[in-house]
């Protein structure tokens, strides 16, 4: 297995974890408060749909765009989604936006699962299923975006929808074992480094795919091919730890300010 592959491989079993995690915090709480019949329907329910839905957006990206404009397409929007995550974890190592916590979580869906009415229809708390089935989709969307971007850019969609599988039924062996919100993983470190992942990769893709506008359509290259990606997680690092330097010495300077 090369390099680039395990990193591929590292970057969507991580980014599917962490999104995994924040559905299933989901479903726990239904199960918990509505029935389980009625969170695992509407998580399978969300499930089946994602896999309909992998199925047809990977079928056209492959058939409709060449090398190229894929790299340049699916670059961009990995770079729009990483530069999101990175945003967020550097505003959150600044003290300006508040960690998560799948505690907190937990108990705000529980308190909205209490306050709602019980509505059935076939057995099954409509509640239940139309939140479980809400959360696990709009979670699973974003594994679905990043499964077909890393997997069809670089040539292995079934390395990418492996490392989504694996990190879906490792935080599902966990919840099920568990049956408490999973508060223990490091959740806010691994969304800082998906967040760099995300955005090395985009930049990479996007910066290939640009010779989609040359005479031919022909992918660019980067200096030491695959190599140059370590060079851009290391740029990203940088920026995104200056960033948070100057944002919590602003912070801190407000802090001070107020406190005269």
């Amino acid at each position: 297995m090369s390099g680039t592959t395990v990193a591929l491989l590292t970057s969507v079993f991580l980014a599917s974890a962490v999104e995994f995690v924040e559905a299933f915090t989901i479903v726990l709480a239904m199960g918990v408060s509505r029935g389980w019949r009625s969170a695992l329907a509407g998580t399978a329910a969300a499930l089946l749909l994602l896999v309909a839905l992998t199925s047809v957006l990977g079928y056209g990206l492959r058939t409709w765009l060449s090398e190229s404009l894929l790299q340049l397409v699916v670059g961009v929007l990995l770079l729009v989604l990483g530069l999101q995550w990175l945003r967020k974890a550097v505003l959150r190592s600044a003290g300006l936006k508040a960690m998560s916590d799948e505690v907190e979580e937990y108990a705000e869906q529980q308190e909205a699962a209490r306050r709602a009415d019980r509505t059935s229809w076939a057995g099954i708390d409509l509640f239940g299923f139309l939140v479980s089935f809400k959360g696990v989709f709009l979670e699973g969307v974003e594994v679905v975006f990043i499964v077909l971007t890393f997997g069809l850019s670089a040539g292995a969609l079934g390395v990418a929808v492996a490392g989504a599988v694996a990190a879906g039924l490792l935080v599902l062996l966990a919840v099920v074992l568990l049956r408490e919100p999973l508060s223990r993983v490091p959740e806010n470190t691994l969304k800082y480094a998906v967040g760099l992942l995300l955005t090395s990769f985009g930049t990479f893709w996007s910066v290939e795919g640009v010779g989609h506008f040359r005479p031919g359509g022909a992918s660019l290259s980067w200096p030491g091919d695959r190599l140059s990606l370590v060079a851009l997680v290391a740029m990203w690092l940088l920026v995104s730890r200056v960033l948070v330097r100057a944002l919590a010495s602003g912070r801190t300077a407000q802090l001070v300010e107020v406190s005269r």
